[in-house]
């Protein structure tokens, strides 16, 4: 394949899990993973790519539809099978390129919700068995596609770049339900940290755990690849020391000044349970 015919999770895939990786899906799937050396680990790195073909109209972007859904619960599972009986559990990176979910009516007779909660669930009993889940976003990271491939990772990195963007959907798709305009919607974002497209804000939320910036994402040189490397690698070495949910995310003093209401709230529910 040209590489300027290459999506962002494509080409990550590639930088990152390199030539000498071994590739487990063939050239026509629509989740491709490659297992890869990092930092002395054997890395599984998934990304959703591309199909032309696929049976399903609506699926043959960088989106996750049913099918994208069960392969990823396969890609995961296989890692978490094939670790059963090891003490050091490998790495799983997910690489987060993708633009949504496949969703129609055929999807919703078939079940997609069921394909996109194997894998989540995956990803969670992977997280909960001692894999370090990394995710790295380097493009968009869409509504339910990010829910159900990146989202459940012990930690989540994202380039500080042009094109990357954590949303429950579109600028022009929100504007459309908000009833505003896009610009409007900017302006709100200002004020709103949540209604806000900006990276930046969202780590504010506490849902990212680095921004890499300096870096071209369409066209990475060496040193940029290293260096989103080196935070891979730092990022697996923290997810392993800390603890296996994600309760981190409401730990950091940003979140602690933007989510203080959800703080409470859960403080809330977990004394009236306890007191049951």
């Amino acid at each position: 394949m040209n590489d300027a015919t290459l999506t962002r999770g494509q080409r990550w895939l590639r930088a990152l899990a390199g030539e000498a990786g071994t590739c487990g899906t063939p050239s026509s799937s629509p989740v491709a993973h490659v297992d890869a050396q990092l930092a002395g680990d054997l890395a599984r790195f998934i990304a959703v790519v591309p199909d032309a073909e696929n049976r399903f109209a609506r699926a043959r972007e960088n989106v996750v539809g049913l099918e994208q859904g069960w392969l990823l619960a396969r890609a995961v599972r296989e890692v978490i099978e094939s670790d059963a009986a090891s003490e050091r559990r490998r790495p799983i990176v997910a690489i987060v390129d993708v633009k949504s979910q496949a969703y129609g009516y055929r999807e919703e007779m078939l079940g997609i919700h069921l394909a996109c909660a194997a894998a989540v669930d995956a990803y969670a009993c992977a997280r909960q068995a001692g894999h370090p889940v990394v995710a790295l976003i380097v493009g968009p990271a869409m509504s339910g596609a990010f829910l159900a491939h990146g989202y459940q990772a012990n930690r989540i990195l994202a380039l500080d770049a042009p094109g990357t963007m954590v949303h429950a959907m579109g600028k022009d798709a929100a504007a459309r339900v908000t009833r505003r305009s896009v610009e409007a919607l900017d302006a709100l974002g200002e004020t709103i940290t949540p209604m806000s497209y900006s990276l930046s804000a969202i780590a504010k939320l506490g849902l990212l755990d680095r921004l890499i910036d300096n870096v071209d994402a369409d066209s990475p040189n060496d040193e940029q690849i290293a260096r989103v490397r080196q935070a891979l690698i730092e990022a697996v070495a923290s997810a392993r020391q800390g603890p296996r949910d994600l309760s981190h995310r409401l730990a950091s003093d940003a979140a602690k000044t933007t989510r203080a209401a959800s703080i409470d709230v859960r403080r809330r529910i977990a004394e009236q349970w306890n007191a049951c």
